[in-house]
């Protein structure tokens, strides 16, 4: 049987049931009765960052194997019942994790937790569809390259993690998925697709008991397999700025500035959200999906759109396992150049990291990155998503006590992250400039 945990404690606010089975699967389960339907999520903790050089890539490519069917459910069965019972599935792979969900109408979800029970450990891997998605993942790494801000992006990762796994791009370097082989693919998968490696998570309209048990009698099948060593390769401080120059083709030049940032359990990542929040608009943290608000009164919008210079900004902040990047980037407008705009968000850098923002934009700030949080977590798929994704960081709690947590960022707390992590010191400068323009 099972060892439930705080399951009476859990019961008291949301309907929340957080166990592990006697194999390691670890189970996370909210009931949602206010619609029929229910999301279901499988999390495997294996990413790019558990990729060595030869093999970059590899998560993703067994993503897309995934869906090539078992002998049980064949490739095209999954699809066709899905969508004939109303439901929907997809699957998403990041640095940190790779992830699989099927929402559906609550009476037809046991089908969407066979499959994936299935091909946990069933997956059949047909060297024919091997070469076909060497085919198709390739093209989908050609099309990247032909995007300047992938272009960019990738050499600004490059150079901010030289010893970190979190160097490479997810779908990987051009050179290993010409090379790898259906042996390197099934091998990943028999590595990590286990259940003592993988968090089951169900949101909707069930019952928890009901929905454990079931849980526990199609996965609890599978023994726990021995993982392989995790790559630990910390990241070095860095030690002064690097800049990159990327040219290609195009009109449109691009600005990108990255800065270290703390990972998702450290408490300066809650500040560095609100800060986030006052430079460039907050981010959204669902990859799956999710609204998003207007970063038009964000300081860094005002400094370089509304006076001309960019004809877009942002910033980017991600809960990571390890500490990640804070990433702002601009589109240059015709006629103006990478540097000057660079020059513009040096200035508002400079600024917040010398006078106290006020409370009234602290709160404003705090405010916008609750809706964006708010909005990313709407739907019961998007529920499932910060369940299992937070439970990935260490414990699904962190989805449950965000909002609070950014409520106690204070004045003080903005200006002591900028000064730490906003330094010129910590950063990668890369500028993508149209061959065209010289």
């Amino acid at each position: 049987m099972w060892k439930s945990i705080d399951y009476n404690l859990c019961m008291k606010q949301p309907k929340v049931l957080k166990t592990r089975l006697k194999n390691g699967l670890t189970v996370v389960l909210k009931e949602v009765r206010v619609a029929p339907v229910v999301s279901w999520w499988v999390w495997y903790r294996v990413g790019s960052r558990y990729e060595r050089p030869g093999v970059t890539g590899i998560s993703h490519w067994v993503e897309h194997m995934m869906f090539k069917g078992t002998r049980a459910f064949p490739a095209s069965v999954g699809d066709r019942m899905i969508a004939r019972d109303g439901g929907f599935r997809n699957a998403l792979t990041w640095i940190d994790w790779t992830a699989y969900f099927e929402t559906m109408p609550a009476e037809k979800i046991d089908f969407a937790l066979r499959l994936e029970a299935d091909r946990m450990r069933r997956a059949i891997f047909p060297p024919k569809e091997v070469e076909s998605e060497r085919t198709v993942i390739i093209a989908e790494r050609q099309m990247n390259e032909n995007e300047p801000s992938f272009r960019l992006g990738e050499e600004v990762q490059a150079a901010a993690f030289r010893v970190h796994p979190y160097h490479h791009e997810v779908i990987g370097d051009m050179a290993d998925l010409h090379t790898m082989t259906r042996d390197d693919l099934y091998g990943h998968y028999l590595n990590y697709y286990a259940p003592n490696n993988a968090i089951a998570v169900a949101v909707g309209d069930f019952d928890a008991r009901e929905m454990l048990a079931r849980i526990e009698a199609l996965f609890g099948k599978y023994k726990a397999v021995d993982l392989p060593k995790p790559l630990a390769r910390p990241e070095p401080e860095q030690r002064g700025e690097r800049r990159l120059r990327v040219t290609g083709e195009g009109e449109t030049a691009y600005l990108q500035i990255a800065y270290h940032a703390p990972s998702a359990n450290d408490p300066d990542f809650f500040p560095m959200a609100v800060l986030d929040s006052i430079l460039a608009g907050a981010s959204s943290f669902n990859m799956f999906g999710g609204g998003g608000t207007s970063n038009r009164s964000s300081r860094l919008y005002r400094a370089v759109v509304q006076t001309g210079l960019a004809a877009n900004v942002g910033g980017g902040l991600s809960p990571t396992v390890d500490p990640y990047l804070y990433t702002l980037y601009a589109t240059v407008r015709a006629g103006k150049t990478p540097e000057i705009v660079e020059q513009a968000i040096e200035a508002e850098i400079d600024r917040v990291r010398t006078e106290p923002v006020s409370q009234a934009e602290l709160d404003k700030a705090i405010k916008q990155a609750k809706a964006m949080f708010a909005y990313s977590a709407e739907s019961v798929t998007n529920q499932g998503f910060w369940l299992g994704f937070t439970e990935i960081l260490g414990d699904y709690r962190w989805f449950e006590t965000y909002l609070p947590r950014l409520s106690a960022v204070t004045v003080a707390d903005i200006q002591r992250v900028a000064q730490r992590y906003l330094s010129s010191n910590h950063r990668v400068v890369g500028v993508y400039v149209p061959e065209k323009a010289g």
